[in-house]
């Protein structure tokens, strides 16, 4: 490691002792937040929940498999094949191995924040626990409340799973798009005999899902039993999902990028001069963003991995590590009137500071403090702006309930300036 590494790596472990020197609550958020949660939350831990329920509906596949390649039951192999096709008849079985098996792949999609695999794991765990319930009468069950758990799971952080990169769509699109037509020709060749006229081949199985997945239905093969009357239903709704997903994922961004490149085929990249560069994607970011579009003024996001959902969609984006000065450069950080570090943690937010002071910037730093704990311990790295709204509502309503009257100006001159400035005009100084 070079010395100015060993300097930079000092300097940060100097302020995480200053800001660790509080309640053991404290303590415990800013060691987790070294751990960078942005880079594996929440999509791993959703990820791997998805992979183990997955393994979950697809284990008794994989035993009645290994059951039969044991030979406990004296099966030849053509009794083995005969008995495959009695486990998936049964519906508390069958289909939930295909969706355990499908469950599996795109808990790998999930890894990389595809947008498409977050879409058709969002139907899979669905149909899971609506399997389940149907299954328990309406009961709840350990299995169903876990298929529930991580169904809130994918529907409260649906926005972090935003990517809808090309080649992982594309992918993900023509796998998915097998796996439909395997369940489909196989599933429909082994309830064969449930149908009028029953379906005794594989081409005639491979008919009957085209035509029944395109929902065209010509009704020359008709369902008769509950189970082919089920299968044809988990079919269509399959069909349907997986088609459109595929179709939004690969074509959508094809026609986006073609359009894209005929309005701004000759436009260069834009330059950052004069702007603002905004860390953080909380709600106090958001309504900042808002704010300097709003006033028609430049703004830089910096992420760990690109937002293409509002308000973020359309902004400028840097992706990477803010507390690095390389990423604080690429952003323009020599160029910029302001740097506005937003961040959950306040240790992070020092380190924002540390990493602009270290990149040799003259930008305005402004940082937000959530604990007042926090609050001079922050002061220490010297940031021209402190934002600390949390601070200021809990002084006011401590003032209107005592009785005290409410000095806004010592307030300001208290909480948001921490090197003693009192003119905002300041940030909006015109640079030399």
């Amino acid at each position: 490691m070079s010395e100015k590494g060993v300097q930079r790596m000092l300097r940060r472990m100097g302020v995480a002792v200053s800001l660790l020197k509080t309640s053991w609550r404290q303590k415990l958020m800013h060691s987790l937040a070294r751990f960078r949660p942005g880079l594996w939350f929440p999509h791993i831990p959703l990820a791997l929940g998805l992979g183990m329920f997955g393994y979950r509906n697809i284990h008794p596949l994989l035993r009645e498999i290994g059951r039969l390649r044991s030979g406990t039951d004296h099966y030849g192999p053509v009794q083995g094949f005969r008995a495959l096709p009695e486990f998936f008849h049964d519906l508390t079985k069958g289909p939930h191995s295909v969706i355990g098996l499908l469950e599996i792949l795109m808990a790998v999609g999930l890894l990389f924040r595809s947008r498409f695999a977050w879409s058709v794991a969002l139907v899979l765990v669905g149909a899971s626990l609506g399997i389940l319930l149907h299954q328990s009468g309406g009961g709840v069950s350990l299995r169903s409340a876990g298929d529930l758990l991580l169904l809130v799971g994918l529907l409260v952080f649906r926005t972090d799973f935003s990517r809808s990169n090309l080649a992982t769509g594309t992918l993900f699109s023509v796998i998915s798009i097998i796996l439909l037509f395997g369940y489909a020709i196989f599933g429909a060749y082994i309830l064969g005999k449930g149908f009028s006229p029953p379906i005794e081949s594989l081409v005639t199985a491979l008919y009957f899902s085209v035509v029944t997945m395109s929902t065209v239905g010509y009704g020359d093969i008709i369902p008769k039993t509950d189970d082919a009357r089920m299968f044809v239903v988990s079919l269509i709704i399959m069909g349907i999902s997986v088609f459109t997903a595929s179709l939004s994922t690969v074509v959508l961004p094809l026609m986006n990028e073609r359009v894209k490149h005929l309005l701004m085929g000759g436009r260069r990249k834009m330059i950052r001069k004069n702007h603002y560069i905004l860390v953080g994607t909380g709600d106090l970011a958001a309504n900042v963003f808002a704010e300097l579009k709003e006033r028609n003024l430049s703004v830089t996001l910096i992420v760990d991995h690109k937002r293409d959902l509002p308000p973020w969609n359309g902004a400028d984006q840097v992706e990477g590590d803010p507390a690095d000065t390389e990423t604080l450069k690429e952003a323009g950080i020599m160029d910029a009137n302001a740097l506005i570090s937003l961040l959950e943690n306040d240790g992070e937010n020092a380190f924002v500071v540390l990493a602009a002071r270290e990149a040799g910037s003259s930008a305005k730093t402004i940082v937000s403090v959530r604990d007042r704990v926090n609050l001079a311990r922050i002061r220490s790295v010297r940031p021209d702006m402190i934002l600390a709204m949390d601070v200021i509502g809990a002084q006011i309503l401590g003032m209107a309930l005592s009785g005290e009257s409410v000095d806004g100006n010592r307030l300001l001159q208290k909480i948001l300036f921490s090197n003693g400035d009192n003119s905002l005009g300041t940030v909006h100084r015109e640079r030399e």
